[in-house]
């Protein structure tokens, strides 16, 4: 790669942060976040070094999913403001250097939208087709494994017709019918207005669940739906990227960037693994488990990437661990049964879940800077927001954004979450939960967060290099390196509640190599045998720069 390279695909070194514009700032008072708020907001942004907003849904919505019930694919919740609005919130991000990516939820629609709506009032109506329906009663005791204990099944009977439609989700949320060409059609609509108006790219929700056909439906093979939209995308803008949400395992995984090895479907995916086998190894103290998941990642085309990601907006999901692992990070991080759902996630955020450790917080937030892919923040992890007991279920992580101190910081009035009660270490108060108090704190985890990503931002090999695992003795270290043409990283990551001594051999390397902390003022020195001797604190971590005889890199 050359760095030039890092602007055609761009998304590969970008720094990703999802807001939800209702949660995030209000400018009118009215309790509810809004487009105004958030352009307020986009120089805050631009100072920690976001270079990518993920925007969820902001469409016209009932709200009974949080807005992944949409009535209107082009529209704007006239709550949260207008489309002039919009287009000022992409036309001042991009003045900052962010581009803007929104969600695209075109597995489903809302019961309320106008197309279910006429596709209800007759078996012959135009749109009725544009969903999915059976005439013979579906199977008793069906399951919905999306929702399990708050959905009852898939199928649901329409009175008039005597027809149940399909509803992968809630009842409420009926199902698209992709192999239906007018619907695809739509789509590919859907995609080129919010083009036109501006954004870079799309996160496409429950992937999966969008290329599952009807029965005896005329679609060949569903991927190729995929492939269309991503030549529609590019025909339109060749900056343009789909993120997609695919929990599955690799082998499945991987068909999702191109059945064909060629990269030409999703651009980028949420790598759910890795980020459920970390959670292992954090409670563990025990690299091993993350290790397993990085190293059997398959290759990928080099136009592709995988996303990383501690937290979402959704529940934690552990559901590709087995029963016995899972129960391990529940009794550690969950062991309240009102901090689970689903029977297979948890409903909290990071920092609560370590305790308020700041060591470990900030260990964990290194090392996802560090893992090959391209990291995906949540508002307010940079703040080390907690949940919102209360609410319960997947709500409680999507609290109001917390500005200041003061009651009703987070403008909704909802109360606050402060983590569980912990000494003040190395700056870091659980008190101090919001941004008021650590903008101006240079040893908070705010500024933890401007400095790792300042980092990130000039290590282009972090985002497009080849990883390997460095072999060296201590068992609680994962030791590894990303290496492109651009240069050499390595990080370091200690695991366990001990310090532990690190040695390894720098291979493959020329005489004069030295290694410079990224996150320090020192070099660290190398051994005559390329030989590195170093000492990591319990929960510490180091990121080393390898520095070769004239290269000339920013350090």
């Amino acid at each position: 790669m050359r760095v030039t390279d890092t602007s055609d695909l761009w998304w590969k070194s970008a720094v990703i942060y999802c807001l939800d514009v209702k949660k995030f700032l209000d400018s009118d008072g009215d309790g509810v976040g809004d487009l105004q708020g958030l352009a307020t907001r986009i120089d805050y942004l631009a100072q920690i070094g976001v270079t990518c907003l993920w925007l969820m849904p902001f469409y016209p919505s009932p709200g009974k999913d949080d807005g992944y019930d949409v009535t209107d694919f082009y529209g704007v919740d006239p709550r949260l403001g207008t489309h002039g609005d919009f287009v000022e919130v992409v036309r001042t991000a991009k003045d900052r250097g962010m581009r803007v990516i929104v969600d695209l939820v075109i597995n489903h629609t809302s019961d309320r939208h106008p197309w279910f709506v006429e596709a209800k009032r007759s078996v012959d109506s135009p749109y009725r087709d544009f969903y999915v329906w059976r005439d013979d009663p579906p199977p008793k005791n069906q399951q919905n494994t999306v929702f399990p204990g708050e959905a009852d099944g898939v199928w649901t009977k329409d009175e008039k017709s005597g027809q149940w439609y399909l509803h992968s989700f809630y009842e409420h949320q009926p199902d698209l019918n992709v192999a239906n060409p007018r619907v695809r059609d739509e789509i590919a609509k859907t995609v080129g207005f919010w083009l036109q108006l501006g954004v870079s790219g799309f996160r496409v929700d429950a992937v999966p669940f969008l290329l599952e056909v009807p029965e005896g439906a005329e679609m060949a093979n569903p991927h190729d739906f995929l492939r269309d939209i991503r030549r529609f995308l590019q025909r339109r803008s060749s900056e343009a990227m789909l993120l997609g949400e695919v929990n599955l395992p690799y082998e499945q995984q991987v068909l999702y960037f191109g059945a064909n090895d060629d990269g030409q479907e999703l651009s980028m995916q949420f790598d759910f693994v890795a980020m459920q086998r970390l959670y292992l190894s954090l409670v563990r103290g025990d690299p091993a488990p993350l290790i397993s998941a990085l190293t059997a990642r398959p290759e990928l085309p080099v136009e592709v990437q995988w996303a990383n990601f501690l937290r979402n907006h959704d529940e934690l999901t552990l559901d590709q661990l087995s029963e016995q692992e899972r129960q391990e990070v529940f009794e550690a991080l969950a062991p309240d049964e009102r901090q689970r759902v689903y029977g297979r996630g948890i409903v909290r955020r990071l920092p609560p879940m370590l305790n308020g450790d700041p060591r470990r917080i900030r260990m964990a937030y290194s090392l996802l800077f560090t893992l090959p892919g391209t990291p995906v923040l949540f508002y307010g992890e940079e703040i080390g927001m907690g949940e919102n007991a209360e609410i319960g279920g997947r709500a409680a992580v999507r609290t109001p954004m917390q500005w200041s101190g003061e009651p009703g910081g987070g403008f909704s009035g909802a109360p606050r979450r402060r983590l569980a009660s912990r000494p003040p270490s190395d700056g870091y108060a659980p008190e101090h939960v919001n941004v008021a108090d650590q903008i101006e704190d240079r040893g908070s985890l705010l500024h933890f967060f401007r400095d790792l990503i300042s980092r990130y931002r000039i290590s282009p090999e972090l985002g497009w290099g080849r990883f390997d695992l460095i072999e060296q003795d201590a068992p609680a270290v994962m030791a590894h390196s990303l290496t492109a043409d651009v240069g050499r990283m390595i990080a370091l990551h200690n695991f366990g509640d001990s310090p532990a001594t690190v040695r390894f051999r720098l291979e493959g390397e020329p005489e004069g190599v030295s290694l410079v902390d990224l996150l320090g003022a020192e070099r660290v020195d190398v051994g005559e045998q390329h030989d590195v001797s170093l000492e990591l604190p319990a929960y510490g971590f180091r990121w080393l720069r390898v520095s070769r005889p004239g290269d000339g890199r920013l350090t």
